[in-house]
């Protein structure tokens, strides 16, 4: 039999090395990725809740007794255009997560001053905690909001209607 027809064997550890390490690599990579998936997306996020009374808007953020507000954002969740910002808020209420939107007065910082004339379809509210990154939020349909049955202290929330108390008691507070 002569070298040409010979059949050459080749080792088969360098092959089952690198396929190892690529699994070994792409286990960690999915693992990372539920874990970041898991830790930013709570399985059941705590409700926002908010209310249309002719043209107040109001939103009631959950809170633990411990937090308090610092920024509130909303945005037309449509065109995604930034449409009021307020830092600081100056009354017991708002640090504690019951806001008025576009009312400068309650704010340290706010602008625009005044709400647009016809709000959009939807408003994405969000809130930043003082003294860490965390916040939370929620996107609203405002003419489920205004068609809401909403007693006085009730808010809507994606959840069904609740008071300011049960929305704060969703949270696991230490």
């Amino acid at each position: 039999m002569s070298l040409i027809n010979q059949r050459r064997h080749r080792p088969v550890w360098p092959f089952v090395l690198a396929g190892s390490v690529l699994l070994a690599v792409l286990g960690a990579v999915a693992t990372f990725e539920y874990m970041v998936h898991r830790m930013s997306d709570p399985a059941t996020p705590s409700p926002v809740g908010m209310r249309i009374d002719g043209s107040r808007v109001s939103v009631k953020f959950p809170t633990c007794p411990t937090d308090r507000v610092e920024t509130v954002e909303v945005y037309d969740s449509d065109s995604e255009k930034l449409l009021w910002r307020a830092h600081g808020p100056k009354t017991s209420q708002g640090e504690r997560g019951t806001v008025t939107l576009w009312k400068a007065d309650d704010f340290v910082k706010a602008a625009p001053a005044t709400r647009p004339g016809i709000l959009p379809k939807s408003l994405d509210v969000s809130v930043t905690y003082a003294g860490t990154d965390d916040g939370t939020g929620g996107v609203f349909d405002v003419r489920a909001v205004r068609d809401a049955p909403l007693r006085e202290g009730q808010y809507w929330t994606e959840g069904g209607l609740m008071t300011g108390a049960r929305i704060d008691a969703q949270l696991a507070c230490e």
